[in-house]
């Protein structure tokens, strides 16, 4: 067994199932478009709806 402090390789679990030679990209730099602002929205309206309206349902206002 290893121990978690021993160094075994340059293998990480970052590593795993990407691409080594793409260049990198995160979330903030993909492309999108309307489409994916309006099912954002869709979204945060449904959520507001679920932590807001239903308590205050559950309260008769």
């Amino acid at each position: 067994m290893v121990a978690d402090t021993e160094h075994t390789d340059d293998d990480t679990a970052a590593d795993v199932g990407h691409d080594l030679e793409a260049e990198r990209t995160t979330a903030p730099m993909s492309e999108y478009t309307a489409r994916d602002v309006g099912v954002g929205v869709a979204i945060f309206l449904v959520g507001t709806v679920i932590a807001f309206g239903i308590p205050l349902l559950s309260l008769g206002l």
